[in-house]
């Protein structure tokens, strides 16, 4: 605004003299000495002179008159303003002495009311106009101004006796254009910081008091609902916290460990620790924590992955730790990372070829039409890892070297090759395949077995080393190379991983010195964890199987062996307390015994060992609706509600005491596969008979040593085709029963 003295010089009168008496000769001298020097400006140089015109006295003083009254009404309008906005200002402080927020409550220690806690809040808030209405009233004002001048000038015309009116008059007028600009400025000013406050008003203001409101309610049921506070005790220490997830973000790449309390551990001070430990560690690592958070019930850490790094925590397990007595205490059941998937570069749908038919292929033939011909659906083929690891000596099949982990390890280019061309084969035929991951024993690569199992064993493989760190990390390198070479991308796609063969046999198939249930198990359950999210980071869309073989409620033949019920009981319990994840069963469901033809029979041994209930001694592809139903418990299932992944990675029959035996025995097993919803494939062992296995009394293939075709073949070939019947109907006379409906119905 402008100041008062301004103002008053614009608000007064401004009377124009007339000439009267002795000042006659005086104005008329003055009047000509003032045209000389106008028509000399004009640049007429005084040569010329013009008629002097009459002067209109009455019109001059009729326009004296319009320019008063026209001031005056400026004068009026402008007062007007100024009202309203001291009236604004009014109103603004009004505003400020209403606006205040305030709540209050007492309590003591115990939560009863006592002491007063008072949330309080004032602030100015002035109204705002539209800043466009203020500019055109000034606008207006100035116009008004403007035509005024214009007004007089036009009734004067250019008649030089009313000079010094002309002059006045634009003086005034001047004067008065430039208060009206002035007021229009600080008008406009005014409008845009009341548009500001008015904002704050209308926004802040409110949702500030609300806030604080509800901030001191939330103040006020925080201190009434206070979680307990609970002494820690050796019953209640291990577990007085649950780990509820450990997730991977897919939004921001970090781990988010979530957990849950009944109450507040009482320690030394108030914060909850969040520990790290490798899968072969077993305590935590001093005072080492990762990240601390004010203690609460339910908290969610947050920490990085670091993954494919020293550093990696993919296979790592997550502790919850609180300072007791200068110590730090673990208060939590470990847990792993659960969604590995989450950075998986690979998630391709898995697999549906629309037939359960599968086959241990023969590498010989795979340059042959012979899958083509039988149409094989899925294929098992094994890995011993020792074949794969090492430099090569070929130069044609340079070494492959791998970083994983900030490590670097060599694999045989010349083994590689091998697997490359059997793999990318067999998805080039639309084939599902299966890898079954075998720990052979190798002087070069002991660091693969475990510590318990590099003596004293005669088995062919042997139990995974996951209890340091070189072990741990050469099984998360492996799995890791395997998964993205065999992901899809130019050498083959694996979607299947089992990991060891018949797990229950400890002295036969997984060598490791005796130790109870649950030792073995978790031995066996850490490395299978390692496998697992090495694997699935990498291929989001693959499924990983512990494998079983058919000594279900006890050992039979394994010399302190373990039952298969009895080790898929434990590594069920072992893997959901350390987090749960989507493990399936790879079973092989042989007859008992082993060299038996008959896989619908009863007689014998089979009569007292393969029954129909979850007790029965062995299971075989008779009761194998036994393994299924046991996996639809809900203990079992997993975390969304799915019964496990079920597939029978190795199963045959003996072609010794007969071919047609043999072809019957094939038939009535997959007329059983095909029915049960929850077996997604069978692997029929093999395609061609194994010389050590002939020896034993076990012609298991389909094709003889010398490349023969046995009577398997073509039901084989057209078991799950629109010609079955021709094909398989035979078996109905060799079982003994008058349709295949008498074998569906029961599974």
């Amino acid at each position: 605004m402008t100041s008062n003295n301004t103002t008053d010089n614009h608000s007064t009168d401004i009377d124009i003299p007339v000439d009267t008496g002795n000042e006659r000769d005086t104005a008329d001298k003055q009047r000509a000495v003032e045209q000389a020097a106008y028509l000399r400006s004009a640049g007429n140089g005084g040569k010329k002179k013009k008629r002097r015109r009459k002067i209109d006295k009455e019109k001059v003083a009729a326009n004296k008159r319009k320019a008063k009254a026209r001031k005056q009404r400026l004068k009026k309008q402008l007062k007007e303003e100024k009202a309203k906005m001291k009236a604004r200002k009014r109103r603004g402080k009004v505003l400020e002495e209403a606006v205040k927020v305030g709540e209050s409550v007492t309590l003591n220690d115990q939560g009863i009311v006592e002491r007063t806690i008072t949330v309080e809040e004032s602030y100015t808030i002035e109204e705002n106009k539209q800043v466009k209405k203020e500019r055109n009233r000034g606008k207006m004002l100035k116009i008004a101004g403007a035509v005024a001048a214009v007004l007089v000038l036009a009734g004067t015309g250019s008649f030089f006796g009313v000079r010094r009116y002309m002059i006045r008059q634009e003086g005034e007028s001047a004067a008065v254009e430039a208060m009206m600009h002035t007021e229009a400025v600080n008008l406009a000013k005014y409008s845009m910081t009341q548009r500001r406050k008015d904002h704050v008003k209308e926004n802040a203001g409110k949702d500030t008091s609300k806030a604080l409101v509800d901030a001191a309610k939330f103040l006020i049921d925080g201190v009434h609902n206070r979680p307990p506070e609970i002494e820690l005790t050796e019953e209640n220490a291990s577990d007085f916290i649950t780990i509820e997830s450990c997730l991977i973000n897919t939004e921001t790449g970090k781990v988010d460990v979530e957990m849950s309390a009944e109450g507040l551990a009482i320690s030394d001070d108030g914060y909850y620790y969040l520990f790290e430990e490798k899968a072969y560690e077993t305590g935590l690592r001093d005072d080492e924590y990762i990240v601390e958070e004010q203690k609460d019930i339910d908290l969610t850490f947050s920490v990085n992955l670091n993954y494919n790094s020293a550093a990696s925590r993919l296979c790592s397990k997550f502790v919850v730790a609180v300072k007791k007595d200068g110590a730090f205490l673990p208060i939590s059941k470990p847990k792993y990372i659960t969604n590995p998937e989450a950075i998986a570069k690979c998630s391709l749908p898995f697999g549906n070829t629309g037939s359960k038919k599968g086959l241990l292929v023969d590498p010989e033939k795979l340059k042959t039409a012979e899958l083509d011909d039988l149409g094989v659906r899925h294929a098992a083929y094994n890995i011993p890892l020792s074949r794969i690891l090492g430099n090569t000596s070929n130069a044609y099949y340079p070494t492959v070297y791998y970083n994983y982990n900030g490590r670097s390890y060599a694999f045989n280019g010349q083994i590689i090759a091998e697997y490359d061309y059997i793999f990318s084969t067999l998805t080039g035929k639309g084939i599902t395949t299966t890898a079954i991951i075998l720990n052979d024993i190798h002087p070069g690569y002991m660091q693969l077995i475990h510590p318990k199992a590099r003596s004293g064993g005669r088995a062919p493989y042997y139990a995974f080393n996951a209890t340091d760190e070189e072990g741990t990390e050469y099984i998360a390198a492996i799995a890791s190379f395997l998964a993205n070479r065999y992901s899809g991308i130019g050498n083959g796609r694996i979607e299947n991983w089992v990991i060891g063969n018949e797990i229950n046999a400890r002295s036969e198939w997984n060598y490791i010195e005796y130790m109870d249930t649950p030792s073995y198990v978790d031995e066996y359950a850490r490395a299978f964890r390692i496998f697992y999210n090495s694997i699935v980071s990498v291929n989001g869309n693959a499924r990983v199987y512990i494998s079983l073989d058919q000594q279900w409620g006890k050992s039979l033949y394994s010399k302190n062996g373990y039952s298969s019920k009895e080790i898929l009981d434990e590594f069920n319990r072992n893997i959901k307390a350390g987090g749960n994840i989507n493990w399936g069963v790879a079973q092989h469901p042989y007859n008992y015994p082993l060299t038996s033809a008959k896989a619908w029979s009863t007689s014998g041994k089979a009569g007292s060992y393969v029954l129909n209930s979850e007790t029965t001694p062995v299971i075989t592809i008779k009761n194998i609706h036994v393994l299924t139903d046991y996996l639809q418990k809900e203990e079992y299932l997993t975390d969304s509600g799915q019964v496990r992944h079920v597939i029978l990675s190795e199963m045959g029959y003996t072609s010794s005491a007969g071919q047609d035996l043999q072809a019957a025995s094939f038939v009535y097993a997959y007329k059983v596969i095909e029915s049960n919803q929850y077996i997604d494939s069978m692997l029929f062992s093999r395609q061609t008979d194994a010389a050590s296995e002939v020896s034993q009394g076990l012609a298991l293939g389909i094709n003889t040593l010398g490349g023969g075709r046995k009577s398997i073949y073509n039901a084989f070939k057209y078991v799950d085709t629109a010609e079955s019947a021709a094909y398989t109907d035979f078996a109905l006379r060799v079982i003994g029963i008058s349709s295949w409906g008498e074998v569906i119905s029961r599974h």
